[in-house]
């Protein structure tokens, strides 16, 4: 059996796990057996590495553990509605939702019957990941999600913290999430969604959200990935914004063997801004895929990109970003940054930031570095008395306040602060 088939084989084997005979689950699995495989001719794939990925198998989590402690929040039991899912399962115990009827937060598992038709119309397909193996397979096998719908001209009063939490079993597990998140006109809401597992857990996340922003709706959606070590993740998001929406994005991908995230942005109506900004980290054999596509589609959109990335370790980080300005996109202001800071020599990082534009009467901008520390910053450090490690250390925080000095929410900037010092204490640094 030649490579090819082997991979075809482990999607299927994986899709069979659903158990379905009947629904998108069952017609997904079918799909994995004519689909085109990921492979570096694709554009989209063409500097991912899935061998690390391939030579695992997985099984699907089919039920909750017994018992499941957690106390690693971002923000304080008072401060926040929370949203459980354990290897991908809703898990009433540790949440806590909002009892408001502007305000709908529910797992996919408990829907109702409105709800459920709702749903169907954003997710029975990804729309932007149609035709790809990884969007199939968590249609075949998708376990749980959640639904968050805000009413028009309602404001979430307190933030929202979704918690992926993966626990050890007896085997691998897949766990495959699909949400939705949408905000009618007017309305406002902040999301983390928190990624995390035991630390020497193998498992793999295979998850998709889906945002839909109605005129004028504005939501502050943050993603902390710190995941198992071992573990293998993979997370798409897919955004839509009508006119004058405001989408404020942060991202810090710190953990994971393996790791990919896909971030799919539509600016569809006039007015419409979106910034996104994200930390990535890569120590020992890390591998970190970070992939963006900003489309300007109508006129007047802004939209901002700048992602840093630290490697302390001989891992290898990969980031891709296009920023797409169609010809009906006049007036479109667009910026995309991406800055690396190497620590070790067997570091390595694959940078391609990209400008398409079709329209005449744009602003737009790309840039990237790579580079190690200053010297001349490292001697001025030294000469005052700052050790060598606490200087590199001092620097690296320095290099990440770069895209963290936006961050007005006091809870996610400690969380944040805490890991990148972890990562840069695993580096010894």
């Amino acid at each position: 059996m030649n490579a090819n088939n082997d991979q075809r084989q482990w999607f299927i084997d994986l899709a069979n796990q659903a158990n379905q005979a009947a629904g998108p689950g069952r017609m997904a699995g079918n799909q994995l057996q004519t689909i085109d495989l990921p492979n570096r001719k694709q554009e989209a794939w063409r500097y991912t590495d899935l061998t690390r990925l391939y030579q695992q198998m997985f099984v699907a989590a089919d039920a909750l553990p017994s018992a499941v402690a957690f106390d690693d929040w971002v923000y304080a039991q008072d401060s926040a509605y929370r949203l459980v899912l354990v290897n991908g399962r809703f898990d009433p115990q540790l949440s806590y939702l909002p009892e408001n009827e502007a305000v709908t937060l529910v797992a996919i598992s408990q829907l109702n019957d409105g709800q459920r038709a709702f749903c169907q119309d954003y997710l029975a397909h990804s729309h932007e990941f149609n035709q790809d193996a990884f969007d199939e397979l968590n249609r075949a096998i998708t376990h749980d999600g959640y639904l968050l719908q805000v009413a028009a001209n309602t404001r979430v009063d307190h933030p929202i913290e979704v918690l992926y939490l993966n626990q050890p079993g007896e085997r691998s597990a897949l766990a495959a999430t699909r949400s939705l998140i949408v905000l009618e006109s007017g309305a406002e809401a902040t999301v983390l969604e928190h990624f995390t597992g035991d630390h020497d857990t193998v498992y793999f996340h295979n998850g998709l959200t889906r945002v839909e922003l109605k005129n004028n709706a504005r939501l502050t959606h943050h993603r902390l990935q710190d995941d198992s070590r071992k573990a293998y993740h993979l997370h798409r998001v897919y955004l839509s914004q009508q006119a004058s929406s405001h989408y404020q994005g942060f991202s810090l991908s710190s953990g994971a063997d393996w790791s990919r995230a896909d971030s799919v942005v539509n600016l569809d109506g006039e007015g419409a801004e979106c910034h996104l900004r994200g930390i990535y980290t890569i120590t020992d054999r890390q591998y970190n895929d970070m992939h963006l596509d900003v489309r300007h589609l109508k006129p007047h959109c802004r939209s901002s990109e700048r992602f840093n990335g630290v490697l302390a370790g001989a891992g290898r980080a990969v980031f891709d970003g296009r920023i797409l300005i169609e010809q009906d996109a006049q007036k479109s202001d667009a910026a995309l940054s991406n800055r690396n800071l190497l620590l070790a020599e067997s570091a390595e990082i694959d940078t391609k930031p990209q400008l398409e534009i079709y329209a005449d009467d744009v602003k737009a901008s790309h840039g990237t570095t790579v580079g190690r520390i200053d010297p001349d910053q490292l001697f001025y450090c030294k000469a005052r008395g700052i050790s060598e490690d606490k200087a590199m250390h001092l620097l690296c925080l320095g290099f990440a306040e770069q895209v963290t000095r936006d961050i007005e929410d006091e809870a996610l900037l400690a969380a944040v602060h805490q890991r990148i010092d972890g990562v840069l204490d695993k580096a010894g640094r």
